[in-house]
């Protein structure tokens, strides 16, 4: 009987991927964060891969085209990690429904890339649920490859928290997804609580799971002189301030940060003489914003917070380390957060981050350590834990020290020396049921 480490030697180098196709269907990962679709799938999809890259897999990471994606071939990721934008359906951005109606092209366009040079893949790795459905088509095409499946965010975890019709899954996200769960070999899961929601709601395979959490880029993210962030960025360094980013949507929780805020005003407003909040992600500035930024800046204006929060719009990927240095806190205050990207970088940056106690947030988040827990939606609990970090500058100074360190346990490397143990299993077990 053949034990793991007997099995590798028999099979050599078959038990290791030396080509993965990454798929993000719906989102390029070389987006600006913030913007329409973009968030923190598209950090872990860019930063994965390159790190994935950086061990010698080669990767190639296929995307929809979309206007302003260019080159068509961007090596930007590094010699062994290419995006190749697929055209699929019209060259202008389009709703996730909408996609659904160009699985197809967007399939055949990556096995015509692919046969053009000749290119083989030992794995596919999808994100997302589209892209798990466009997985298992080409896992058809390419002799039954494993395909691994992240979802990043679940419809059911979706729906529980949605306020109204227009904030539901859609009925075919829910069916392709539960179709998902049971099609893929591998299903990667970022937290124990994402694993027991694949679970419970889907009817996943314990035994099909595995947990890796996202990482981050400690290059990137570290500790940087405050004055100068401020001064990057045009922030007063007289000012403290508090930093929101992520894509603009009733998920996220801005109006609880609003609320938390219109709170300190009205019952200490001297505690905000010297603080400026930024809000970074969506268009503030299009003739026509879409309704969720209209209603958080109606809502500013009625709370009279116009003087103090600033919609900063999307902002490039490389200029957030400054704005989360240049930040005495980042607030996440989401519904719903499968992971929590934003806190994690934050957290390598020495930035405390005051978060709700909601999916992997609570599991990043420790509680008067690296950082604050509140109840989602909680607008009086939020209001007093910025009041705490505002008030009390060794708490900040002790939180910041603590949130590094916990943040290196996360470094990419080390995530990806965890992916890889999951590759080379259910490569093996691909290989064996071909072998045996």
């Amino acid at each position: 009987m053949y034990d793991a480490r007997s099995l590798d030697l028999v099979l050599g180098s078959r038990v290791l991927p030396r080509r993965v196709a990454m798929l993000s269907y719906h989102t390029c990962p070389l987006a600006k964060l913030g913007g329409q679709k973009t968030g923190g799938m598209n950090v872990y999809v860019r930063d994965f891969s390159q790190a994935l890259a950086d061990t010698g897999v080669q990767v190639d990471v296929f995307t929809r085209l979309q206007p302003g994606c260019e080159p068509l071939v961007n090596h930007e990721l590094g010699p062994n990690c290419r995006v190749i934008h697929i055209p699929a359906g019209p060259d202008r951005l389009v709703s996730v429904q909408e996609m659904e109606a160009y699985l197809d092209e967007f399939t055949a366009g990556i096995l015509a890339f692919a046969a053009a040079e000749g290119r083989e893949y030992d794995l596919i790795h999808g994100h997302y649920w589209l892209s798990g459905l466009i997985g298992e088509r080409l896992r058809t095409a390419w002799n039954g490859i494993p395909l691994v499946q992240m979802f990043h965010t679940l419809g059911h975890m979706k729906n529980a928290i949605a306020r109204s019709p227009s904030e539901y899954a859609s009925q075919a996200r829910l069916e392709g997804e539960a179709h998902i769960v049971q099609a893929a070999d591998r299903l990667i899961a970022a937290t124990p609580a994402e694993e027991q929601q694949l679970i419970d709601y889907y009817g996943a395979d314990p035994r099909k799971i595995a947990i890796v959490p996202p990482g981050v880029d400690l290059q990137r993210f570290k500790p940087l002189n405050r004055l100068q962030a401020m001064q990057s960025i045009g922030i007063p360094p007289s000012r403290k301030n508090i930093l929101f980013a992520g894509r603009i949507e009733p998920l996220k929780g801005i109006d609880t940060l609003l609320g938390a805020l219109a709170l300190l005003q009205a019952r200490q407003p001297e505690s905000l003489d010297d603080v400026c909040v930024t809000i970074i992600g969506g268009d503030p500035w299009t003739p026509v914003p879409d309704s969720e930024m209209q209603r958080l800046q109606t809502m500013a204006g009625e709370l009279g917070l116009h003087d103090l929060v600033t919609f900063a719009g999307a902002r490039d990927q490389d200029l957030l380390p400054y704005y989360f240095a240049a930040a005495e806190m980042v607030v996440v205050p989401s519904h719903y957060e499968s992971f929590g990207m934003v806190a994690l970088e934050s957290m390598a940056m020495g930035t405390p981050v005051i978060a709700s106690r909601v999916g992997g947030l609570a599991h990043l988040v420790v509680d008067g350590c690296n950082g604050f827990l509140v109840p989602a939606g909680d607008a009086a609990a939020l209001a007093e834990r910025i009041l705490d970090l505002l008030d009390c500058e060794g708490c900040r100074a002790q939180m910041s020290r603590e949130a590094q360190a916990y943040a290196r346990s996360y470094a990419w490397p080390k995530i990806v020396t965890r992916m890889l143990a999951v590759y080379q299993d259910v490569c093996r077990q691909h290989v064996l049921a071909g072998v045996f």
